[in-house]
């Protein structure tokens, strides 16, 4: 079996599962495909914002009044994550792939990292949107996992189906 693991910023659209399916089509074994699904943490990320803006003295004791909207957030966030993935892993699945997935709340690239671990990924993709600066500055989700991982390494973008007219 080979394992590719799949970094994905938001949903496979369907031309992007045909494009990542394609370039396996002439490998000799079959191929799995492990979809992995970053979630955004709802509370991190308003405490870090509260942070970054310095007003941590005004507004950071009243988030423990928040709790609860924050847990319900999340519960909404994850939702559409899961969903997210169960769509893109079914795409693969429609072009007659085995492919499997899930959402995580670490790191992007500890995600990728622990996955392409556990399934013994043997390449990976990471399917973004462009994001300039980062790339650039060699920020990016790609340059980080080719920093930390020792398997190969595409980055493919996003195709906006809005443009295909």
């Amino acid at each position: 079996m080979y394992d590719v693991v799949l970094l994905v910023e938001q949903e496979l659209t369907e031309p992007d599962a045909r494009r990542v399916v394609e370039l396996h089509q002439d490998l000799p074994e079959p191929v799995k495909y492990h979809v992995v699904v970053p979630c955004h943490n709802a509370e991190a990320g308003v405490e870090a914002s509260i942070s970054a803006l310095g007003t941590a003295d005004l507004y950071g004791p009243g988030l423990a009044d928040q709790r609860q909207d924050l847990a319900e957030a999340q519960k909404a966030i994850d939702s559409e994550a899961k969903d997210c993935t169960g769509r893109s892993v079914q795409r693969l699945r429609d072009l007659g792939q085995q492919a499997d997935g899930g959402i995580s709340h670490d790191r992007p690239i500890e995600a990728l990292t622990s996955t392409v671990e556990k399934v013994g990924g043997r390449e990976v993709i990471i399917l973004t949107r462009p994001h300039i600066v980062a790339e650039f500055f060699h920020l990016d989700w790609t340059n980080s996992a080719r920093r930390h991982l020792g398997v190969p390494v595409l980055h493919l973008l996003e195709q906006d189906e809005k443009r295909k007219s």
